[in-house]
C-alpha cells in the first residue's frame, strides 16, 4: 500500500505501524459507547494479522489498516478494511477520526481506493459489541461519519439498537434456572434452560476488561415462550456477570421498521432490567454496476 497525500498537505495516508498503537487506541476509544470495552493491543494485532471475524465470518482475508498521520507522524485517523481472493466483496470494518469531516473523507477515500477491485463494498457490518466497535455505526453519535459515507456513495440502513445497563453493586441473588458452561467463541459463558433433557432457552454472555460485559445472545424456543423463562434466564445471566466483577452491560437487538411481536417483547424484557437505548446502529453498502463488455 503506497503512501498518498491527504486533502490537507500536512497529513499523509500510510500503512499502520507498530508505533501507531497508542495513538490509534486513543482514536478508537474517543468514540467508545457506554459499556463498550476499551481497545486493546491484542485486538489491534489480531486485526493486522487476520483472519478477521466479521458478522460471524472467520475467513482467510487480506486485511489492511490505513493511518492518516499528521506532520509529526501522529495518527489523526484510522481505517481498517479487508477483501478476499475468492469473493468480490470488500469490507470497511471500522473507521475513526474524531468526527473530523476532512479526516473521515480522507480515510474512507483511501479504503475505497484499496477496495476498488471489489464491485461491492460493505461498511460497518453488524457484529457483537467489542473493543473495535459496537457492531455498527452509531448513527446519532457519529453523524459526521454517516455523512462522509453517504458522500462517498454508500447507502445506509438501520440494522440494530445498542442498549446499555448499569449493574447494581450489590445484586440480589437470582433464581438458578439454567446450567452454565464455559464458552470460547465468544469468550464467556453459555446458559441453557432445559425441559427434561431438551434445551428450551439459551443465553451467551461474557465479561470483559474494564468491568464491562456483553449479552451476545438470548433466545427462548417458540413453544416455551410466555412462561417467564426469558426473564429468569436474563436475571441469572446478569447476576453471573455481576459476580464476575462487571458493573455495566451492553447488547445489540435487531431493530427493523416493522417490529415483530418477538422484538417488542425483547425490548420490554430488557427495559424491565434497566437497559436503555444508547443509539441506533447502521450498516452501509456501495455497489458499482458491472462494467460493460466490449462489443466486436
Amino acid at each position: 500500500m503506497a503512501s498518498s497525500p491527504s486533502p490537507d498537505n500536512d497529513a499523509t495516508m500510510r500503512p499502520y505501524r507498530p508505533e501507531d498503537e497508542p495513538g490509534v487506541q486513543e482514536l478508537i476509544d474517543a468514540d467508545r459507547l457506554p459499556g463498550q470495552q476499551r481497545c486493546t493491543p491484542e485486538q489491534l494485532a489480531a486485526a493486522r494479522r487476520g483472519p478477521l471475524a466479521l458478522a460471524g465470518w472467520v475467513m482467510s482475508a487480506r486485511p489492511g489498516i490505513g493511518v492518516l498521520a499528521d506532520a509529526e507522524e501522529r495518527p489523526c485517523g484510522v481505517v481498517a478494511y479487508a477483501s478476499w481472493t475468492d469473493a468480490r466483496t470488500g469490507v470497511i470494518c471500522w473507521a475513526y477520526g474524531r468526527e473530523d469531516p476532512p479526516v473521515l473523507r480522507a480515510i474512507l477515500g483511501h479504503a475505497c481506493a484499496e477496495l476498488a477491485h471489489c464491485p461491492k463494498i460493505d461498511a460497518f457490518v453488524g457484529a457483537p459489541p467489542g473493543p473495535l466497535g459496537p457492531g455498527g455505526l452509531p448513527r446519532a453519535r457519529r453523524a459526521a461519519t454517516h455523512d462522509a459515507l453517504v458522500e462517498a456513495g454508500f447507502t445506509g440502513r438501520c440494522q440494530g439498537a445498542y442498549l446499555h445497563c448499569a449493574l447494581p453493586g450489590d445484586p440480589s441473588p437470582a433464581k438458578l434456572v439454567a446450567d452454565v458452561f464455559p464458552c470460547e467463541v465468544p469468550p464467556g459463558h453459555r446458559l441453557i434452560v432445559r425441559d427434561g433433557a431438551e434445551p428450551v432457552a439459551e443465553a451467551v454472555v461474557g465479561a470483559g476488561p474494564g468491568r464491562t460485559a456483553t449479552v451476545y445472545w438470548i433466545e427462548t424456543r417458540h413453544t416455551h415462550r410466555g412462561r417467564g423463562l426469558g426473564r429468569k434466564l436474563l436475571g441469572q445471566a446478569l447476576a453471573l456477570l455481576a459476580e464476575q466483577g462487571a458493573c455495566e452491560v451492553a447488547l445489540v437487538i435487531d431493530d427493523v421498521p416493522a417490529r415483530p411481536p418477538e422484538s417488542e417483547a425483547a425490548a420490554r424484557l430488557f427495559g424491565s432490567f434497566g437497559f436503555t437505548l444508547v443509539d441506533r446502529l447502521w450498516t452501509y453498502r456501495r455497489q458499482h454496476p458491472p462494467s460493460p463488455r466490449p462489443t466486436a
